[in-house]
């Protein structure tokens, strides 16, 4: 199954301080898929008009949603204190994932 992942991050000048220490926990946590749980397809940082990270997202290939949360929520932005919400949203079966070159092995 495929998910879009948005997470949504706290505000306040901390933060960007603290996703940045995180940074690259978050980016060993993706290239693991969450140490198997998910394969991530794609992802990016989401910023507010001002050019200010507010967010990040995802689109995973999991074998359950359980299974996608679980990559979600154990993200170092997650379990750090970066992320305030997660949302997981399943892609219809015809997602044509195979356009995508995927960001980890999973």
């Amino acid at each position: 199954m495929f998910f879009l992942m948005i997470c949504h991050h706290h505000d306040g000048p901390e933060i960007g301080a603290l996703r940045d220490s995180l940074r690259p926990m978050h980016r060993d946590w993706v290239a693991s898929g969450g140490n198997g749980a998910a394969i991530v397809l794609t992802g990016s940082a989401l910023w507010d008009e001002a050019g200010s990270g507010i967010g990040n997202f995802g689109i995973l290939q999991a074998e359950t949603e359980a299974a996608a949360r679980a990559f979600a929520e154990g993200d170092p932005f997650a379990t750090g204190g970066v992320v305030r919400e997660i949302t997981l949203t399943r892609l219809a079966d015809s997602f044509r994932a195979e356009r995508i070159m995927p960001l980890s092995g999973g």
